[in-house]
């Protein structure tokens, strides 16, 4: 079935040239041209549509408030935002409702490589609910304690860069709108960023202040009836995951951009869990019951009873958000990394390796605990040996922090 892709710009020779650039995809996509934002909520009103690419400059109602409309009607819509860079006070209010930013000019390959790979997460998440869900997802909570050191620092008279950079770092939510904000072209970045340090000073200290304080991307996590052990217990997993799958990557002797995924999926690779405890909390509360209660694991109660698991949940925020593929596919296939197609060593061993051994090294249920490696995937990448040395690797490097 053809996608459906609605273009948006106000300028007449803008969607003419989209029209030529486009049209060897009339096979694959039914595309719509709009002038007018008005003009094309009333269309999406009349029949769905699977992404919306906006221009952010537009008389009446312009990109982003467009964009925020389409949000709050039709969730489920992937909404990328395609305009200049200097129109930096509308990048500011698209950041919570775009999924995505492009700069134009933006050539055909750029487009298309975009909006397949959105075709692909789809894969994900097959229910419409769940993918209006997440897609209505604009910020990840933060842990109660990282945020208030965070406005506390930004408030302050001097705040410094270095300290911003390293409290984002150890947080789970804030590391992924960061990563977000960088590796798409909302500020003018198209380089591959996987570090929320770097992605601090690439940014700049006024963006990073606008963006927290008048913006607000980041949100403190609101409990409701999560014991606060459970939240602590999260983010310290998050944490030790990301430094252990460093030390597998670097004893696999990877390149340094495998190594530098794999800590960035480490920290990220629960960040479903988080759009479960916020969106279904008694849900989340049931799933581990039925752990507690069957032994099986976490992901196989996920599927049970919510129909998806919480690296599939993540992994397809991440990607709508435009997070490096390599991270992507190491959130998504965390606990059974021999669903996933490709077949050499990755962020994904290192993080599905890293998950484990941290329950083996600090311990945790017995439903997430060391007994449940891959063996087949890890035997496959003749890596099913070198569990032991891995382990030294990360008690070695936990032991250091």
């Amino acid at each position: 079935m053809a996608w459906k892709i609605l273009f948006v710009d106000d300028e007449p020779h803008v969607l003419q040239a989209l029209r030529r650039m486009l049209r060897p995809m009339r096979t694959e996509w039914t595309m719509h041209f709009c002038l007018e934002a008005r003009e094309a909520l009333d269309l999406l009103a009349r029949e769905p549509v699977d992404v919306v690419v906006s221009d952010m400059r537009m008389p009446g109602i312009d990109g982003a408030q467009f964009l925020l409309e389409v949000k709050k009607q039709h969730p489920d819509v992937i909404r990328i935002a395609l305009s200049g860079y200097s129109e930096q006070d509308l990048v500011m209010r698209a950041v919570r409702s775009a999924h995505q930013y492009l700069a134009k000019p933006c050539d055909a390959e750029k487009l298309k490589s975009t909006i397949d790979r959105v075709k692909t997460l789809r894969t994900l998440l097959e229910e419409k609910p769940l993918r209006a869900l997440v897609s209505s997802v604009d910020t990840l909570p933060s842990l109660p304690s990282l945020y208030q050191q965070i406005m506390e620092e930004l408030e302050s008279e001097a705040p410094s860069i270095r300290r911003v950079g390293e409290i984002i770092a150890r947080d789970v939510g804030m590391t992924a709108k960061i990563l977000q904000l960088v590796n798409s072209a909302f500020f003018g970045l198209t380089r591959h960023v996987s570090s929320p340090e770097q992605a601090v000073v690439l940014l700049g200290l006024n963006i990073i202040r606008a963006l927290v304080i008048s913006t607000q991307i980041f949100t403190e996590f609101q409990a409701k009836g999560l014991p606060a052990d459970e939240m602590d217990r999260l983010w310290t997993h998050s944490l030790n995951t990301a430094v252990s799958a460093k030390a597998v990557a670097q004893a696999a002797h990877a390149e340094p951009i495998i190594v530098d995924d794999a800590f960035m999926a480490g920290m990220l690779h629960d960040v479903g869990k988080l759009i479960l405890w916020q969106a279904f909390p008694d849900k989340a509360a049931d799933v581990g019951k039925r752990c507690e209660a069957t032994g099986e694991p976490l992901w196989k109660s996920e599927e049970a009873l919510v129909g998806t698991t919480h690296g599939e949940l993540g992994a397809y925020l991440l990607g709508v958000w435009g997070l490096p593929d390599n991270i992507v596919e190491a959130v998504a296939f965390h606990h059974f990394p021999g669903r996933c197609p490709h077949r050499e060593f990755s962020a994904l061993t290192a993080v599905h390796a890293a998950d484990l051994l941290d329950y083996a090294i600090h311990g945790g249920p017995s439903y997430q605990g060391p007994n449940l490696a891959d063996a087949a995937y890890l035997d496959q990448l003749q890596c099913l040996g070198r569990l032991r040395e891995w382990k030294n690797a990360c008690v070695n490097v936990l032991q250091g922090q």
